[in-house]
């Protein structure tokens, strides 16, 4: 698509695919959450400033309405609607953007997200054109893929990845054994850690980038066996590891404590001892606007107004998974 076509475009995305979008601040002022309603479909998405806006700018956004996956942490883990078009993908960094003043030119470090709400994987056909639309728009902006494995074609994101460098790409683990991880992640027709593992390598070899595996931090997967066994299944030469705070779906304890805090960076000791590159990935104003992923109060909110649009997802008659404190 030519740079005047995209432009055309963004003028009429600009204008909103989205009848309604509410912004809600932290306390703080360096984390905005929106909600993006219409008739047929509601969003979210998340923009931070670390330590402002020009300094470095996150966006994670959604690539569906509710999730059909059914993570048993997540607030969009019971109900799904559909998947969003390019366009409603495209439109809430645009928004977010827009709305906050910020100029892309002057920001140094820039990340968008696939990571907010919904399966990326199983809205490829539509994920592909927001990435081309993206990289045109905000050159400078890394473009992270995160997905929980479902079984599918991942060609598509290796040749997009090859086409544009500043794709990454990012798997949910979140356990060491494929049993407890069937109990957090109840969707079926998905990759098993071994399978996660030798898909990374190819997108690695494809690429000649890292990917990275998501790790959820809480007291019964963050032994020094946990550890010992994520570095049998991913070489760390070869992948790099990003250990979240976890992000309870309950708003009354939405907090992550410092408890919490302490597990995922023991943990990250332990995985660094095993020869793996880390990041810790700490969400703010998780207890104000509900800044982490899997915290999508006001999605499931608009859920229960809706119920004739919002289908069950695979994972709702089971458990909430909270961590254990």
């Amino acid at each position: 698509m030519s740079l005047p076509t995209l432009l055309k475009r963004k003028y009429y995305m600009t204008s909103t695919p989205w009848n309604k979008v509410r912004r809600i601040d932290d306390n703080e002022g360096i984390v905005s959450k929106y909600v993006f309603e219409k008739e047929s479909a509601v969003a979210e998405s998340v923009l931070y400033g670390f330590p402002d806006f020009n300094a470095r700018t996150v966006v994670c956004c959604s690539t569906q309405s509710g999730c059909p996956i059914g993570c048993r942490f997540c607030g969009a883990g019971d109900n799904f609607v559909r998947s969003l078009t390019s366009d409603e993908i495209v439109s809430q960094t645009q928004h977010l953007f827009a709305d906050r003043g910020i100029d892309a030119a002057k920001v140094e470090r820039m990340q968008i997200m696939f990571m907010s709400m919904g399966e990326p994987m199983l809205n490829v056909k539509e994920l592909i054109p927001a990435i081309r639309d993206l990289n045109k728009l905000y050159p400078k902006a890394a473009l992270l893929i995160s997905t929980s494995a479902p079984n599918v074609d991942y060609q598509p994101v290796i040749d997009i990845s090859k086409e544009i460098e500043k794709v990454g790409l990012q798997f949910s683990v979140h356990e060491s054994t494929d049993e407890a991880r069937n109990a957090l992640i109840p969707f079926k027709q998905k990759l098993n850690l071994k399978e996660i593992a030798e898909q990374g390598e190819k997108w690695a070899y494809a690429t000649g980038r890292r990917p990275f595996f998501n790790y959820c931090a809480h007291d019964k997967n963050t032994s020094v066996e946990d550890a010992v066994r994520l570095a049998g299944l991913f070489n760390p030469s070869t992948w790099e590891a990003t250990i979240s705070v976890i992000c309870e779906r309950d708003e009354s304890v939405a907090a992550a404590n410092q408890r919490q805090r302490d597990l995922a960076e023991d943990f990250q000791s332990l995985l660094m001892k095993e020869g793996f590159s880390t990041r810790m990935f700490d969400p703010h104003a998780q207890d104000s606007v509900g800044g982490g992923c899997g915290q999508l109060w006001f999605v499931q909110d608009w859920m229960k107004k809706n119920p004739e649009l919002a289908r069950p997802s695979v994972g709702r008659s089971l458990p909430i998974i909270h961590t254990p404190r």
